[in-house]
């Protein structure tokens, strides 16, 4: 990349100084300073944070470090005089104040494209050697360092912290390649031009934000754009008090990481259907199958099984289209969208199982595993999986809420609550959420506190993909509450959703090993025709 500034440009990738395409000579530490000083324009930089960049920490005079300052301004044109460039504040440090552009020193760069990861052998609750494997073109993103407004030393810091923490945390997340930190930290300042960034490096999204600081409080914003279309994909806001901050900044980390999750893969999903063809690459197929697999229907269901598989037959080794394919099978077993329910079952551990074969560090890889369990009614079995997911990534709400709802199952506790208000406050609009609601309803169902089962009841069965495994609590938690008027309505749509519906498919679905709750949730369901 290029740094140019009133009438110098500094190519760093071939170590030049140029002034009117002329060559300048500069000492090496020199530089190394100007280097530093201009990839950290935005802020001051103290003697020893210089000291321990360029001299790496070793003992060194302040005449040392005053003859490499001077060195600099020399090849500028400066002084300690007008100081144009490089400004001295006195008694803490330097800080380089003229306007720079960063462009790219070649032509852009296409957008990254996964290789085949060398085959690593990965111990697993299966007693398998599991191997990386191989995809398409996946959605990439550089997270740039966030400008800090005002309060400089307080906010520069933690304008840095942030993104380092995001794209550490973004970094688990086995479908999105992440630029790292010793590239996208280049590109500090408010002069920089995100379209030119994302050129560079060779991205579609850009992850920026702000950090102000106002009175006792931080007010964070950040920002997803996408470089292509130039639009803002999510935004979000978060005002934290100063003395909370710590406490709440995984929690701001968990909710970016979350929503990424869900916005990146819906606008990959609409660009691959705005340009549909027979030539659509192995990623583009899947994320077509995530849009319709997170509708719950039954034809949705089968539109995202095809789009799988014609992903599979284009890469074999694709391990998250094998777990999508696993998550479709479940579907098909769990809400009864075959007749062959054993089948389907089976189906969705033959994938599960080579999804984790191709990549047994993918967190969706071993979520599609627990769940398959389930199905068997093994829910210890289940919940070792889902544990794994969640250790191997902590943002999965998905995770979260699964392992809430098996702990349902066996015995619920203080930690199983906790988990389905995690993986809310994760993804407050995910796919699942409705889901999540009712998982809420049960654990109030399971505590007596009917009135509050119902609400959070009423709230699942009125969210988005509701099915009629979700319309059937509320009918329980309404009939337990005794508002007879609301279990009858549920009932009726439950009916509607599923005409056949009955009370042996909640109870094989929810497999509750309490014996008096089951028979409870049976006579709920069998007063209102269930």
């Amino acid at each position: 990349m290029i740094y140019t500034f009133d009438g110098f440009d500094l190519d760093i990738e071939s170590g030049v100084l140029r002034s009117d395409k002329s060559e300048i000579s500069i000492e090496p530490k020199a530089y190394k300073l100007l280097c530093f000083l201009l990839e950290n324009q935005h802020r001051m930089l103290s003697r020893d944070e210089i000291i321990t960049h360029i001299w790496e920490g070793r003992a060194v005079s302040d005449a040392v470090l005053s003859t490499a300052v001077k060195s600099v301004r020399r090849a500028l044109g400066d002084d300690g005089q007008k100081q144009q460039f490089l400004r001295t504040v006195h008694g803490r440090g330097f800080r380089f104040v003229a306007d720079v552009q960063i462009q790219p020193s070649v032509e852009p760069l296409e957008p990254p494209k996964a290789v085949p990861r060398a085959a690593q052998k990965i111990p697993s609750k299966a007693g398998k050697n599991l191997t990386g494997g191989g995809i398409g073109q996946r959605p990439s993103v550089a997270v740039l360092p966030f400008r800090a407004l005002g309060g400089e030393d307080q906010t520069a810091i933690l304008a840095e912290a942030l993104p380092h923490d995001l794209i550490q945390a973004l970094s688990r997340l086995r479908w999105l390649l992440v630029i790292a930190r010793g590239s996208t930290f280049r590109f500090r300042g408010p002069t920089s031009d995100l379209n030119q960034i994302g050129n560079v490096l060779g991205v579609r999204y850009l992850l920026f934000g702000t950090v102000e600081l106002n009175g006792q409080s931080l007010i964070i914003t950040v920002e997803l754009s996408d470089k292509q279309s130039h639009a803002v994909i999510w935004s979000d806001r978060f005002v934290v008090k100063l003395d909370t901050l710590h406490e709440l900044r995984e929690q701001i980390i968990s909710q970016v990481v979350s929503s990424l999750e869900v916005h990146i893969p819906l606008n990959e999903a609409q660009i691959a259907s705005v340009n549909l063809s027979e030539n659509m690459d192995a990623w583009s197929l899947y994320h077509l199958g995530l849009q319709h697999m997170y509708r719950f229907t039954k034809y949705d269901n089968a539109k995202a099984q095809d789009y799988f598989e014609q992903a599979i037959a284009q890469d074999t080794r694709f391990a998250r289209a094998h777990a999508g394919l696993s998550f479709t099978s479940f579907q098909e077993a769990f809400l009864g969208h075959s007749d062959d329910a054993t089948g389907a079952a089976e189906r969705a551990h033959k994938s599960a199982e080579r999804s984790l074969e191709l990549d047994a560090m993918d967190p969706f890889a071993n979520l599609v595993m627990g769940r398959t369990y389930w199905l068997e009614g093994n829910v210890e079995q289940s919940l070792d999986w889902l544990g794994r997911t969640i250790a191997l990534n902590p943002n999965t709400s998905q995770g979260h809420y699964l392992r809430s709802l098996g702990e349902i199952f066996l015995v619920p506790s203080k930690t199983s609550f906790e988990n389905v208000d995690i993986a809310l406050r994760l993804s407050p609009f995910d796919p699942l959420g409705y889901a999540m609601l009712a998982c809420r309803a049960l654990h109030y169902i399971n505590a007596k506190d009917y009135e509050t089962a119902a609400f959070w009841g009423e709230k699942g069965a009125q969210s988005p993909n509701a099915h009629f495994l979700i319309t059937m609590i509320a009918v329980i938690a309404h009939a337990l509450n005794g508002n007879h008027k609301k279990a009858r309505y549920w009932a009726a749509t439950t009916k509607h959703k599923r005409p056949d519906a009955r009370k042996e498919h909640f109870l094989k679905a929810f497999p509750y090993r309490d014996a008096a709750v089951n028979e409870m949730m049976s006579k709920a369901l069998k007063d209102y025709g269930l």
